[in-house]
């Protein structure tokens, strides 16, 4: 990688005035001096003809103009235009995350970077350094998955969700490192990096509607190692959005209603099962032993031959272990948990206590458990702590080779 390569911002933008300030301030005041704006506006075409919609296309012309006078040496795609939103089979924030990148990908070297950003994100001056400083440590690195911490806002109900929400998110991250996964990375759109290379390696971004963040960074995972360090922070905005099928908006929406049933805080020791059945991939390359997620990969794919299946295929004990996490990758993982915990159901809150007791008592400043997780003082010093151990555990680890 060259000392200083150019970074290729790309940033999707939709139904964004409300943070249009904030994200130019936190752009121009980058420390960096090499970078290329890249931004799409865009909405469905459709939207135009429905009443309740219209807003979203007028705020999209509005920040047509917007950025145009703001950053005039910015790549504009206009997919907001009057005859050129999205058709009703391709939007979303997945496919303007992807013109984005493509576009960059298209001028950048191998060894430039392509940041991923979103509008509704404010990052420090120094963000965009920070994150080039750790592509500069690991040159071998395909992709980075950046630290975050959501902005709390003067509503008490959007606070509430946000921080349950995180905790959810911060937990899963934590139980994952703790366990030294494959896939121990929190996949965030406004938080995430890669190489020139490593985006023509993987043949780009896969325009998911929702969570083409999570499954971009589990195809750059397949191929190569992940940073999951930088001494730095994105702030996403908290708000209720339904934008897109799931993640963070949905999930406020869907969580201010007191239904958190797709969040759920798993048992620990579920992830524990994971961790020991990937510890066997040396021994069921030889012959089939008994592992924890028998019953579930035999449901999943209706016989017990999962792992003769993919002896077949490899000649190799290294390859067969690389093809064993290509199967039971991050999606997987998750089903696994579900299964798990539709077989034995527990409630968050007990689980939270049993995880803090058993692996991270040093955190806590007492030695029982003290958050309350129904109130916002809870909720965030329940954050504040998960917060705390992901931070270090990211620290520590640093790469995920």
């Amino acid at each position: 990688m060259t000392e200083f390569p150019k970074v290729f911002v790309c940033l999707p933008v939709m139904q964004e005035e409300a943070y249009l300030e904030a994200i130019t301030n936190s752009l121009k005041h980058q420390d960096y001096p090499d970078v290329q704006l890249v931004i799409c506006i865009n909405q469905p075409e459709s939207y135009r003809h429905i009443p309740e919609k219209k807003h979203i296309c007028i705020e999209n012309e509005k920040a047509l103009k917007y950025f145009r006078k703001e950053f005039p040496n910015a790549i504009i795609i206009d997919r907001a235009s009057q005859g050129i939103g999205w058709d009703d089979k391709f939007y979303g924030v997945g496919w303007a995350r992807k013109v984005c990148l493509d576009e960059a990908s298209s001028m950048a070297y191998p060894s430039d970077i392509l940041l991923s950003m979103d509008a509704d994100t404010e990052y420090p001056k120094d963000y965009i350094t920070k994150v080039v400083h750790g592509f500069s440590m690991h040159p071998q690195a395909l992709g980075m998955a950046i630290p975050y911490y959501h902005k709390q806002t003067p509503n008490e109900e959007a606070n509430k969700a946000i921080l349950r929400y995180e905790i959810y998110m911060r937990y899963f991250a934590v139980n994952m490192l703790r366990t030294g996964q494959y896939y121990a990375f929190t996949a965030i759109g406004s938080a995430m990096a890669c190489t020139g290379k490593a985006y023509k390696k993987i043949r780009g971004l896969t325009p998911h509607k929702s969570g083409e963040d999570f499954y971009f960074l589990q195809k750059l995972r397949k191929s190569g190692s992940i940073i999951i360090w930088a001494d730095t922070l994105a702030w996403p905005a908290a708000r209720f959005s339904d934008r897109v099928f799931f993640g963070t908006g949905p999930a406020m929406i869907k969580g201010s209603s007191g239904n958190w049933d797709s969040y759920p805080i798993y048992p620990a020791r579920f992830f524990d099962e994971v961790a020991t059945t990937i510890q066997l991939f040396p021994i069921l390359f030889e012959n089939d032993q008994p592992t924890p997620m028998d019953d579930f990969l035999n449901s999943t794919y209706g016989d017990s031959k999962f792992w003769q299946k993919i002896r077949k295929s490899c000649k190799t004990e290294k390859r067969f272990i690389q093809a064993c996490h290509e199967s039971i990758d991050g999606l997987k993982i998750l089903q696994f948990l579900r299964y798990r915990l539709n077989q034995e159901f527990s409630e968050d809150y007990s689980n939270l206590q049993t995880f803090f007791n058993d692996n991270f008592q040093n955190f806590l400043p007492d030695s029982e458990f003290s958050g309350n997780f129904y109130t916002l003082v809870g909720l965030d010093y329940i954050r504040e702590l998960l917060f705390n151990i992901e931070f270090s555990e990211r620290n520590r680890i640093r790469i995920l080779k």
